[in-house]
């Protein structure tokens, strides 16, 4: 099966998707933060039980404000929780469509790939005919394909 993506952006709207992105970065920047490695261990992500905690006491606080502790900054929880759905729905949808474009992507590379083993075949052919040029093109070709017994997959010796 070949060329299974025949979809193809163009050159506007490969200007209008980074444009976009700039657009993000721009503002994001200074709002958003990069933990380190030692800090995402620190202050690790809370699972789903302890999610379910927070969206009881932020409708309890909602429902019940005279039975929450006075010792909260509840503008500032109220504000954290608001901020972190938002979050956590814009990365979702960036997510989404990280996974399209890399799953377009592949179908891209598979193509190529499909193309190349082509290529290098006909290079195989025009050696055997005897056609100037062409054992050096499939020499320099041949490396890239291993000889050793163990195969690899979507490399394989065509």
């Amino acid at each position: 099966m070949k060329n299974l993506i025949k979809t193809q952006l163009s050159d506007a709207d490969w200007t209008r998707i980074n444009d976009s992105i700039a657009q993000i970065e721009t503002v994001l920047e200074g709002k958003t933060v990069a933990l380190t490695e030692q800090e995402r261990v620190k202050y690790g992500s809370i699972n789903e039980q302890n999610k379910l905690l927070v969206n009881k006491v932020h409708d309890m606080r909602a429902n019940q404000p005279n039975m929450s502790s006075p010792d909260i900054d509840w503008t500032e929880f109220e504000s954290d929780y608001q901020t972190r759905g938002k979050l956590e729905a814009a990365a979702q949808r960036l997510a989404s469509l990280v996974y399209r474009m890399q799953s377009t992507k592949i179908l891209h590379d598979y193509d190529n790939y499909q193309d190349a083993l082509d290529d290098y075949a006909h290079a195989q052919y025009k050696k055997g005919t005897g056609a100037d040029g062409y054992a050096e093109k499939a020499a320099e070709l041949k490396q890239f394909f291993n000889r050793s017994g163990s195969s690899v997959q979507n490399n394989p010796e065509p």
